[in-house]
């Protein structure tokens, strides 16, 4: 096994070998699909190289619902295979891929006309419990009015006659894009962060290099494939055109959540509620819910998808139809949009194009990845590398991820059980214990060493109740965070779960991390200064009363990715541990233990 650290060392190792080495495949695009894609390819041993144009997670991979789930609505569209399909994928991440990342979440469905509803909803709920087989989650139940209340006190007697409830699944949608990434290091994967393709080059007809540029320095490199997979989601028609043609059109559907604290809603559960349309999710993340989704065409900037005025306004209104007490603006924490990569259908409402994948070889050398659910990542990630390696002159083994936990999972169960004893033993509240495995896994031993070697990174960082200093050093050293904006939005949660969307924290993170990055003064002002300009252009879109006008004005923000910032970007400090980060040596931890795409092009 090679190291799993993400660190600049890591990242001048990868650029080195993608300089000097003709890979077997190259992905473009760092979102689930092509993290997933990645880890399928390295784990099957072929040589396998992933670029990035911004962080991980970065685009729609980072801004989801946050649900695993087999899609109920699909039912009724009659899309059994897809919802199988999903519900299987559900389960091993359950069971065996990533018990620490994906855990059950119960929903309630209010139902509004008594025979009806209960009949046609809960034969609907039924089969979602057995279509895939055996499920492990607890089956639905169903509740008188008197009940269900009971269950959700936060909902108007008014708004049900009853209500069934399901199960279903939550993830931390950016936290497990980046444990496929670093899983697929662990095999033998060169990964890169912040680096863009810019063109493709073709041998005859063949697409067998692309041009890529690292937005950190400026330096341009050609990457050599054999294989080149384009998985970068509402961005697959940029990269196509760069081969000049391609069979698969993707559309982008823009879905807007707003994050409340919990003691705004009283309810002991989820929420599912029918819209005209489509559903609306009350979903409980901890000590907040989130609250979505929109479902509405974008044709705008695909990297930094705006929220107006009017799509929060829709989130507010739908949900205080049903609620006792209705919620106001000033109860919301935190807002984020993201795009769903659609494939193109005959109708002109998003809601209702394909949810399934495609997989096509756009022209020799070039296959294209799009569509799915973030929950069938992996089924399209298999069906990818299937695909490319009919192309390779070697023979490819047979799929292995579904039994392949990854970064953090193994053993999790066991050191759960023992979470009390590594309190005591730590020093540490068992909730920070419970809040460190259930975002860290097993992991979290790679962070008790770095506490035990400085204490005070056991302090919460400053405007949080929850999160470590030690978290956003270790995303600076080992979790491939390059810009104050990768922790605060992606390696933690602080800018949509506080009410500052991250102000109160951001000096003392970019201190944190400019020790590991070797960032002076300037840096970190310049850092901090870009993260409050972002937060202010996004505040400032929330406000604006439709897409173009809030586009507008999120664009007002510079971003640090865009262009070349002055001097050395990053650089380890201590050069022991630039050299343990080496891909070829061997990570050892003391104990030993990621459908949509993001931008690259």
């Amino acid at each position: 096994m090679f190291s799993s650290r993400l660190d600049p060392a890591q990242r001048e190792a990868a650029r080195r070998r993608m300089q000097d080495e003709v890979f077997d495949v190259a992905i473009i695009g760092g979102g689930v699909t092509g993290a997933g894609t990645a880890l399928d390819a390295a784990s099957r041993g072929l040589s396998v190289a992933l670029v990035e144009r911004r962080d991980w997670a970065a685009g729609t991979s980072s801004r989801s619902s946050k649900l695993i789930h087999g899609g109920i609505r699909y039912l009724e569209q009659l899309q059994f295979d897809l919802v199988r399909e999903a519900l299987r994928e559900q389960a091993l991440m359950i069971d065996t891929l990533c018990p620490h990342l994906v855990r059950p979440i119960r929903f309630l469905m209010p139902l509004k006309r008594p025979l009806f509803d209960r009949a046609y909803i809960g034969a609907g709920v039924a089969l979602y419990d057995t279509l895939p087989g055996h499920r492990s989650l607890e089956g639905h139940r169903h509740w008188t009015r008197r009940a269900a209340l009971k269950r959700f006190p936060g909902l108007s007697k008014k708004a049900l006659v009853g209500a069934i409830e399901y199960s279903d699944a939550q993830v931390d949608d950016a936290r497990h894009t980046l444990a496929l990434v670093r899983t697929a290091v662990s095999h033998g994967a060169a990964v890169m962060s912040s680096a863009r393709v810019s063109d493709l080059g073709e041998t005859g007809s063949r697409v067998t290099s692309a041009r890529v540029t690292c937005m950190e320095t400026g330096d341009e490199f050609d990457l050599r494939a054999r294989q080149f997979i384009n998985a970068t989601g509402v961005w697959t028609d940029q990269v196509q055109s760069l081969a000049g043609r391609g069979r698969i059109r993707v559309r982008s559907s823009k879905g807007i959540h707003i994050v409340i604290p919990r003691d705004r809603i009283h309810g002991d559960c989820g929420l599912v509620l029918r819209t005209k349309s489509s559903v609306l999710f009350v979903i409980p993340w901890k000590h907040h819910w989130i609250i979505g989704t929109t479902d509405t065409d974008w044709q705008l900037d695909l990297a930094h998808p705006a929220a107006s005025r009017s799509d929060i306004d829709y989130l507010l209104e739908t949900l205080n139809a049903v609620l006792a007490t209705p919620l106001r603006h000033e109860d919301i924490e935190g807002v984020y949009a993201g795009l769903r990569p659609l494939l193109y259908g005959e109708s002109d409402a998003t809601s209702e194009l394909s949810r399934t994948h495609a997989v096509s070889q756009s022209v020799s050398g070039l296959i294209t990845v799009a569509g799915g659910k973030y929950t069938t990542y992996r089924v399209m990630a298999e069906d990818a590398i299937d695909l490319a390696a009919e192309s390779l002159d070697r023979k490819v083994p047979a799929s292995c991820t579904a039994g392949l936990p990854l970064i953090g999972a193994d053993g999790f169960r066991a050191t759960w059980n023992r979470r009390e004893s590594i309190a005591e033993a730590t020093g540490l509240h068992i909730q920070q214990v419970e809040h460190l495995l259930s975002r860290h896994g097993t992991r979290i031993f790679d962070l008790l060493e770095m506490i035990e070697e400085r204490p005070e990174l056991a302090s919460t960082i400053p405007g949080t109740k929850t999160y470590l200093r030690v978290e956003a050093v270790y995303a600076a050293s080992h979790e491939g965070a390059i810009h104050l904006d990768d922790v605060l939005t992606r390696r933690t949660r602080i800018s949509i779960e506080t009410f500052h969307r991250g102000i109160e924290s951001a000096a003392c993170v970019a201190d944190d991390m400019a020790r590991v990055l070797d960032w002076d003064e300037e840096r970190v002002s310049r850092e901090i200064d870009n993260y409050r300009m972002r937060v202010q252009a996004e505040r400032d879109s929330q406000e604006q009363p439709d897409d173009l006008s809030a586009d507008a004005a999120r664009l007002g923000a510079p971003d640090l990715r865009d262009g070349r910032p002055e001097g050395p970007v990053m650089r380890l400090v201590d050069s022991d541990d630039a050299g343990a980060s080496d891909p070829t040596s061997t990570d050892e931890p003391s104990d030993d233990t990621t459908t949509p795409a993001d931008s690259s092009a």
